[in-house]
C-alpha cells in the first residue's frame, strides 16, 4: 500500500489491566477491527491457565506466531488494533516479525494491587488471579512502547493514544539542505506525516524549517521546528530522525545535541556521506545510550532524493525494519517494481557500499572524460560527440552516459558550455577513501585509485600549463575506429565494475558482514548515478558467483573487446593523449591473467635487504626459505 500507512496497534500488558476495554474503544473510535489474543490461545493452553498453572514459553510459541500471522493479513487490508499480554521482549520480537516498522506499541500499566483488585472482580475468564504474580515476575519493560497508566479512565487513555497518533510526527528529517529538502517532499508526497527541523543563524539563516513546510503544499501536514526538543518532542515513539547534515563532525554535534531528548528504543538515521569507521563508532557509541543507529547511504543527487533515490542501509538489521516501509517507500522502484533499497549488512556497511558505489562513479565519469578527450582529439566538436555517444545507448546506457550526451549540447551564446569549464575537477573525500579502503584490505581497485589521482592531477592546473611549455608534448591527432573507442568504454567498464564489487566482497570478509552483491547490483539499476543497463545484466552472474570475472559471458566479451582496448591504448600512448583509466583497465587484466608473473624478482629483493623469505616452486610444502644473497 502506497506510503505503508496502514499499521497495528498492540495493546500490551499483564492481565486485567483493561487492554480488552481499551482496544475496543480503539478500534470502535478508529473504526478498525479489533482482535483479542485471548481468543487464539489454543485449548490446551486455556485448560492450564484454568487450572492455575503458568504458561512456558514454548506454550506461547505457536500462539505468537498465530497472532503474528493475523497482523500480518490484516495490514494487507486496514490498520487494527490486537490486544496481547506481550510480557518478554522476545514475545513482542514474534509478535512484529517482518512488520517491524509498521507496529506501534502501547503498555498499560499499574500496581500489582490496583490490577488484582480488578482481577476479582472479573467474571467469566479463564485465568486466575492468582497469576497475576508470575505475570508480574514475566513482564519485562518495553523500550519503545507509549506508557499509559490504567489509573486514567478509559476515555482519557484512548484520547492519550489518538493524541499520540494524531498530533504527533511518524518520522523526522533534522537538516533542511539540498538532499534534506528533496527527501523530505518526498516522505510527505508518500503520505507520511513528518517534522522538519532546520537551525536558525540569526541574519543569515533564519525561519528555515517554515519556509520551506509554506513554500511545498505537500507538506501541509508536517510540522517545521527550529528548535530541538519541540522537534523530537513532537515525534511518535520510537522516534525515528534521519540526520541530512554534513558528514565528519557536524554529525557527530547534532547526535550530541540530540542525545538529552531521546529515549531508549530511538533510531537515528545517518543519511550523509560518512565514513564506514566513524558509523560503526557512532553505533557502538549510541548502543550504549540505548539509543539505535543506521548509517545509510543515498545516490541520486538532488533529484533522486524527491524522485526516488538508491537507498544502502547497514546496521543492526532489527532497527532497520523499524525504519524499512519509509526508505523502501521513498526509494526508487526497479525494473520488477521492487524499491532500490535493500539492507546491506551489520554496522557501516551501507556506509562502505555508498563510498565504493562512488569510487565506482569516479571511474565511470573518467572513463567518459577520457572518450571525450579522444573525439576531441579527432577533430570533433561537442555536438558531434554528443551524437556519437547518443548512439552508444543502444549498448552501453547509463545515467551518467545520458548526462554526459546533455552536457556536451549545452550552448552558451555561440558556443558550447563544456568549452567555457574550466579543467579542475574537484572532490568530496568519498574517492579518497575509497582508495585508502582498497589500500588497507589489500583489494586491487586500480581504477578508482586512477579516476581519484587524475582528479587531483587536473587541479595543478597552472602547473600543467607550465610543464606543458617544458616538455613541448603535444597530442598528434588519432586514428581511430569510433567502435573501437565504444568498445574500449565497455571493456574498461567491466573491469571497473569487477574491481568495486572485489572491493565490497573483501570488506565482508574482513569485516564479517552479511552482503549479498546481487541485491547490492539490484538496488544500483534504478536512482542512483551510476545505474545502468551493466547494472541489471550483473543481478543474475552475482548470483551464481561474487566474482563476475569467473562468468563465462563476461570472460567472452572480455575477449571480444580487448583487442579494441589495446589499439584504443596503443594509439593514445603513442600519439602522447592521457587516459589513465582506460590503460589501468587493460593493464589490470593483463596483471590479473598472467600465471607467472615478475613478483618473483619483488620478492628476491625483499629476502635480499630484509630477510623477508620467500617460497620455492620446487616446494610443494609451501616452507619459506631464506637466502644468503
Amino acid at each position: 500500500m502506497e506510503g505503508n500507512k496502514t499499521s497495528v496497534i498492540f495493546l500490551m500488558g499483564v492481565s486485567g489491566c483493561g487492554k480488552s476495554t481499551i482496544g475496543h474503544i480503539l478500534s470502535e473510535t478508529l473504526k478498525i477491527p479489533f482482535f483479542d489474543g485471548d481468543d487464539y490461545h489454543p485449548k490446551k493452553n486455556i485448560r492450564k491457565l484454568s487450572n492455575g498453572i503458568p504458561l512456558t514459553d514454548e506454550d506461547r510459541y505457536g500462539w505468537l506466531h498465530t497472532i503474528n500471522e493475523l497482523a500480518k493479513e490484516q495490514l494487507q487490508k486496514n490498520s487494527c488494533v490486537i490486544v496481547c499480554s506481550a510480557l518478554k521482549k522476545s514475545y513482542r520480537d514474534i509478535l512484529e516479525e517482518g512488520i517491524q516498522g509498521q507496529v506501534k506499541w502501547i503498555h498499560l500499566i499499574g500496581s500489582f494491587e490496583q490490577i488484582l483488585e480488578r482481577l476479582n472482580k472479573r467474571e467469566n475468564h479463564f485465568m486466575p488471579p492468582s497469576l497475576l504474580k508470575s505475570q508480574f515476575d514475566t513482564l519485562e519493560q518495553p523500550k519503545n512502547a507509549l506508557e499509559i497508566n490504567v489509573s486514567l479512565s478509559p476515555k482519557d487513555i484512548v484520547d492519550s493514544i489518538l493524541n499520540e497518533n494524531n498530533n504527533k510526527s511518524e518520522f523526522g528529517l533534522f537538516g533542511l539542505g539540498v538532499m534534506g529538502k528533496s527527501l523530505s517532499r518526498n516522505l510527505a508526497q508518500k503520505g507520511f506525516k513528518i517534522s522538519v527541523f532546520n537551525r536558525e543563524v540569526k541574519g543569515s539563516e533564519e525561519g528555515v524549517a517554515i519556509d520551506f513546510k509554506n513554500a511545498h503544499k505537500e507538506l501541509e501536514t508536517a510540522q517545521a521546528f527550529s528548535n530541538i526538543r519541540s522537534f523530537v518532542e513532537s515525534l511518535q515513539t520510537p522516534r525515528r530522525i534521519m540526520l541530512m547534515v554534513n558528514a565528519g563532525k557536524i554529525t557527530d554535534m547534532v547526535i550530541e545535541d540530540l542525545i538529552p531528548f531521546l529515549s531508549d528504543g530511538d533510531v537515528l538515521i545517518d543519511g550523509g556521506n560518512s565514513n564506514y569507521l566513524k558509523t560503526k563508532e557512532r553505533y557502538d557509541y549510541l548502543k550504549s545510550k540505548n539509543i539505535h543507529f543506521i548509517g545509510v547511504g543515498v545516490s541520486g543527487g538532488e533529484e533522486g532524493a524527491l524522485k526516488g533515490p538508491s537507498i544502502m542501509p547497514g546496521g543492526n538489521k532489527d532497527t532497520y525494519n523499524l525504519v524499512k516501509p519509509y526508505l523502501e517507500s521513498i526509494s526508487a522502484k526497479d525494473s520488477n517494481g521492487l524499491p532500490c533499497c535493500t539492507y546491506i549488512g551489520e554496522e557501516g556497511s551501507g556506509h562502505f557500499v555508498k563510498m565504493v558505489h562512488n569510487g565506482i562513479e569516479y571511474v565511470e565519469m573518467q572513463l567518459l572524460a577520457e572518450v571525450y578527450t579522444i573525439l576531441r582529439n579527432m577533430d570533433k566538436n561537442p555536438d558531434e560527440i554528443a551524437k556519437i555517444l547518443e548512439s552508444w545507448k543502444k549498448t552501453a546506457n547509463s545515467y551518467l552516459l545520458g548526462i554526459t550526451v546533455d552536457i556536451l549540447r549545452k550552448k552558451d551564446g555561440d558556443d558550447w558550455l563544456v568549452n567555457k569549464i574550466v579543467d579542475k575537477a574537484g572532490n568530496k573525500g568519498t574517492g579518497n577513501w575509497t582508495t585508502i579502503a582498497t589500500a588497507q584490505l589489500g583489494a586491487p581497485s586500480t581504477m578508482i585509485a586512477s579516476a581519484l589521482f587524475a582528479r587531483y592531477t587536473s587541479f595543478y592546473k597552472e602547473e600543467r600549463l607550465n610543464a606543458g611549455e617544458n616538455f613541448g608534448i603535444m597530442p598528434l591527432k588519432l586514428n581511430l575506429k569510433a567502435e573501437d573507442i565504444l568498445n574500449a568504454y565497455q571493456f574498461a567498464r567491466i573491469i571497473n565494475h569487477y574491481q568495486g564489487l572485489k572491493l565490497i566482497s573483501e570488506a565482508g570478509k574482513a569485516y564479517k558482514w552479511t552482503l549479498n552483491l546481487s541485491e547490492i547490483a539490484r538496488i544500483w539499476t534504478n536512482g542512483c548515478i551510476i545505474k545502468s543497463d551493466f547494472a541489471e545484466a550483473l543481478i543474475p552472474i552475482l548470483r551464481e558467483d561474487d566474482n563476475i570475472l569467473n562468468n563465462h559471458s563476461i570472460i567472452s566479451k572480455l575477449k571480444e573487446l580487448k583487442p579494441s582496448i589495446n589499439r584504443v591504448v596503443a594509439e593514445c600512448v603513442l600519439k602522447e593523449l592521457p587516459i589513465s583509466s582506460l590503460s589501468e583497465s587493460v593493464n589490470f587484466l593483463n596483471a590479473y591473467t598472467t600465471g607467472i608473473s615478475s613478483a618473483n624478482i619483488i620478492q628476491a629483493q625483499r629476502d635480499y635487504f630484509g630477510a623477508h623469505t620467500y617460497q620455492r616452486t620446487d616446494d610443494p610444502s609451501g616452507k619459506f626459505h631464506h637466502t644468503d644473497w
